[in-house]
């Protein structure tokens, strides 16, 4: 009998509710609520989020999947290494989420099959080969990036229209982010060295300033609330950080590419809540509590 979990270890499923939050973020830039008839289906929301989620666990299993002699010296526990998932099904499995997650975005419309075929480009660049290098940390942030413009792809925008502003500035923001995350957790699994999370550590703040940077511009009452809860992230991220920096062991520093990962729900939530103030307050509270399975699966799966 096939054990489904180490298929959800391989994919790293707790993450994934980090992507469905940039879904809910990117749609609710360009729409005013969930269930808005006249521009587009609910059911064109639930695809996407089947789209993005798909990708994203994708993605994740190809990054196994290529860096399985890696993982065979650094993490020898992890499913392909330890023999749990042998690679022949581990593609299978990440060809069948990627094929999903495009169709999903095909039933959607036009835009966003576009933006999912450009995501995934990105994904596979990134685990194919980019990884290891320089690039590495911007096709990722590339991904991220992709997946929020991902939630702004609806039909009836034309294709130019989905990459303009707020989606475009956000987008870019929690890019830099990852990007930074990602600089963070190259080496995360022996020990870091201070110099390279301390440069990271200025890429993640970077990404956070572009975010308040657009919140400050943001034309609601709900701005200023929304600062500071940014705020109250912004230095529960930078406590991490700096825990990491002065010991940078594996567990710190995975310690704190959770927390910085976990985070991107609670930014999600808040951007909501500053684009659409008091009115949306039920979706930014939606979106915050995806942190809810995430915390609860990370507890029996790794999100790193």
């Amino acid at each position: 009998m096939i054990s489904i979990r180490p298929f959800l270890q391989l994919c790293r499923l707790p993450a994934v509710f980090t992507a469905l939050a940039d879904i809910f973020l990117g749609y609710l830039l360009v729409h005013n609520s969930l269930l808005s008839g006249r521009e587009q289906s609910p059911v064109d929301f639930l695809l996407l989020l089947g789209t993005s989620a798909s990708l994203y666990l994708s993605g994740m299993v190809w990054n196994d999947v290529f860096d399985r002699h890696v993982d065979a010296k650094e993490r020898p526990n992890r499913p392909i290494p330890s023999g749990r998932v042998s690679v022949r099904a581990a593609v299978m499995f990440a060809v069948t989420l990627m094929f999903l997650g495009l169709a999903c975005a095909a039933f959607v419309g036009r835009n966003t099959l576009l933006v999912a075929g450009l995501l995934t480009l990105c994904i596979l660049l990134y685990d194919g080969g980019l990884k290891r290098t320089p690039l590495g940390p911007i096709a990722m942030g590339g991904c991220r990036f992709l997946n929020v413009i991902l939630g702004a792809s609806s039909d009836w925008l034309r294709f130019e229209q989905v990459w303009w502003r707020p989606q475009l500035w956000v987008a870019a923001g929690l890019g830099v982010y990852i990007v930074g995350v990602t600089w963070f957790a190259r080496t995360e699994a022996r020990q870091s060295s201070r110099v390279h999370l301390g440069l990271a550590m200025c890429v993640v703040n970077f990404g956070l300033a572009i975010l308040i940077g657009w919140l400050t511009r943001a034309p609601n009452p709900a701005v200023t609330p929304a600062l500071f809860v940014l705020g109250v992230i912004g230095l529960s991220i930078n406590r991490r950080l700096l825990v990491a920096i002065s010991n940078p062991s594996p567990e710190r520093v995975q310690a704190a590419i959770k927390t910085m990962l976990l985070s991107v729900i609670m930014l999600d939530a808040t951007i909501i809540f500053a684009k659409l103030g008091q009115p949306g307050a039920g979706y930014a509270i939606a979106t915050a509590a995806l942190i809810v399975p995430a915390m609860m699966l990370g507890r029996w799966l790794r999100l790193t």
